[in-house]
């Protein structure tokens, strides 16, 4: 039940009334018109805006059209009243049936209250956290992770078929690298004394690696050159990392649909492809790109190199695709594999990029553009760094990964669920302060706390109510007479509820997982004013000891708060907690 979408129906109704009556001229597109709650709750229930929108293609005065709009609306049973207010915004209060319908819709329900139909099906892949597989995952793939696995829940839960898809960058010169580390590590297995140098992969992690190999190989590989062991531990050492990274997205509760190899590019012509289908539009030539001003990028070179025309889809330069020696750019098996995605028949593509990557936006959408003749578009969702504090002082580094703090060591701390929160506490691209004291502080600032408290006070007024003798599966909740629920603390917890269904699909749209967790802070907000109001206020309370009928009434209420901060955590991939340790 989206409370939202049914009054917007209901404005659009009236507005197609004024029209058949000739007070509204016919032809008015009604996209822009909107219902959503008022900046100011005192003004009521909710607001439109179609007299504002409506008024310069209708060629009428805005009060006008708020007057004519208003007596329609009133007429309607769910309306108490419709009020215009300054320039032609119209302010509605609705009946408190309504509000107590809400509490049935999601006590019906259950956790699929809010989902949506929005996606229709369309096929969507979310590229996310692809690290290169070189060592464990760091604490800015974790927040990458985190992101990309709730924003891909959450179009689920808005109706889009969605796969989760890790790009394994596993075709350029890092993993030679890490060959060559891993190759040290064999050799200090074999008891030799070995030092790292500069560039190469010093963290302790490589150790049971090299120790593998040896188990593999025994000492056939001592003493011979690159070109006799390069290929076979490349292939070695990057399997041997991708299993250490698919333990650490386990960790965090993250499951994959895809893994896609970029070395399954090379050697098998889907790069020539890809860029054969960009000659075939026009836009690959030969040329010599202007010197860069400022900072010189990789892929300049002062010679004629051959180049992908990608201002002509809004990018700032042609970008290389060929180095002068004949070798592929970086750039070129990035087409490759967004080629593959679009031939896939994705509808819609994501990639989740570190804020680094920057750099890369323009070029990808123009790639994307190009490859799909405008059909699909790319979002590209940048995740800012994460800066860790423990005890007020900047989070040490990892002696295990040497270099950076893991994935693990969060998870470790303070475990998934918290994790996973706190990572979308912030907005993907503002950076993230995460304080691991107060990650695991029980209070009002804390707001995993906050809202798994809420729920946890939930299962502990179920657990006293059946003690009580009270029925309160939601069944009986739901038939529950609820027309007491009208003190306003109760209406106000109804009315954030209802905003459920209109925030997931908000949230999906512009492809923002954080305000879920922002939505589930204000639900708990309320749900504990509520709480808290019982102290003083007998009759709020949600157990009314001798009156099973009020009880169930309440307890719905309650319940039906449990129900979205569950359908919300499970978006987040948060399990929500039953009782607070």
């Amino acid at each position: 039940m989206n409370l939202f979408s049914e009054l917007r129906a209901l404005v659009v109704d009236c507005l197609d009334g004024l029209v058949a009556e000739g007070r509204l001229p016919a032809d008015l597109g009604y996209d822009n018109v909107a219902v959503e709650p008022p900046r100011d709750a005192a003004h009521g229930d909710m607001a439109t805006n179609a007299a504002m929108v409506l008024a310069k293609p209708a060629k009428m005065k805005p009060r006008d059209i708020a007057d004519a709009l208003a007596e329609k609306l009133a007429a309607d049973a769910r309306i108490i009243s419709a009020e215009v207010a300054g320039p032609g915004f119209l302010n509605l209060r609705l009946a408190p049936g309504l509000w107590q319908d809400i509490v049935r819709a999601a006590l019906g329900t259950g956790t699929d209250f809010g989902r949506s139909d929005m996606g229709a099906n369309t096929k969507v892949n979310v590229e996310f956290v692809s690290a290169n597989p070189t060592g464990p995952m760091h604490v800015g793939h974790t927040r990458g992770a985190v992101f990309g696995d709730a924003l891909s829940s959450l179009l689920d839960f808005a109706g889009y078929d969605v796969t989760r898809e890790y790009y394994i960058n596993d075709g350029g010169a890092q993993v030679d690298v890490l060959a060559r580390s891993v190759y040290l590590r064999y050799l200090e297995a074999h008891g030799e004394t070995v030092e790292f140098p500069e560039g190469t992969y010093p963290g302790d992690y490589l150790v049971e690696v090299g120790e593998a190999l040896k188990a593999k190989v025994g000492d056939a590989f001592i003493g011979k050159g690159e070109q006799f062991w390069l290929e076979e531990v490349r292939e070695f050492a990057t399997d041997a990392m991708m299993d250490l990274i698919r333990g650490d997205l386990a960790a965090l509760g993250v499951k994959m649909d895809v893994f896609f190899s970029e070395k399954s590019l090379y050697g098998t012509g889907r790069i020539e492809a890809a860029i054969e289908d960009l000659r075939d539009k026009g836009l690959i030539y030969r040329g010599t790109l202007e010197p860069p001003k400022g900072k010189t990028p990789e892929d300049w070179e002062p010679r004629e190199q051959t180049l992908f025309k990608s201002t002509d889809y809004g990018d700032d330069v042609d970008r290389p695709i060929m180095k002068s020696d004949g070798g592929w750019t970086y750039f070129a098996p990035d087409i490759a594999y967004h080629y593959d995605k679009v031939t896939r028949g994705y509808d819609q593509l994501i990639d989740v990029f570190g804020a680094d990557h920057g750099g890369y936006v323009k070029r990808m959408k123009a790639a994307v553009a190009a490859l799909s003749e405008n059909k699909v578009p790319l979002d590209i969702k940048l995740i800012q760094l994460v800066r860790l504090f423990k005890n007020g002082e900047p989070f040490k580094m990892s002696k295990r990964a040497g270099t950076f703090i893991t994935l693990r060591d969060v998870v470790d701390q303070v475990g998934a669920d918290v994790t996973r929160f706190v990572m979308l506490t912030r907005k993907n691209d503002a950076p993230l302060d995460f304080d691991f004291d107060k990650a695991l502080e029980q209070s009002k600032d804390n707001p995993v706390f906050y809202v798994q408290y809420a729920h946890a006070r939930v299962c502990s007024v179920l657990r006293k109510a059946a003690e009580a003798g009270i029925t309160i599966d939601d069944a009986t909740l739901s038939a529950a007479d609820l027309s007491g629920l009208t003190h306003e603390a109760e209406l106000t917890v109804a009315k954030k509820i209802a905003e459920w269904p209109r925030l997931v699909e908000i949230a999906a749209r512009t492809n923002e997982p954080h305000r879920v967790a922002f939505y589930l802070y204000e639900l708990a907000g309320e749900f504990h004013g509520l709480w808290n109001r019982g102290n003083d206020d007998l009759s709020l309370r949600f157990i009314q000891e001798g009156d099973a009928a009020t009880s169930q009434a309440k307890i719905a209420l309650a319940r039906a708060v449990a129900v979205v901060i569950s359908a919300g955590l499970g978006i987040l991939g948060v399990t929500p907690a039953e009782e607070m340790r």
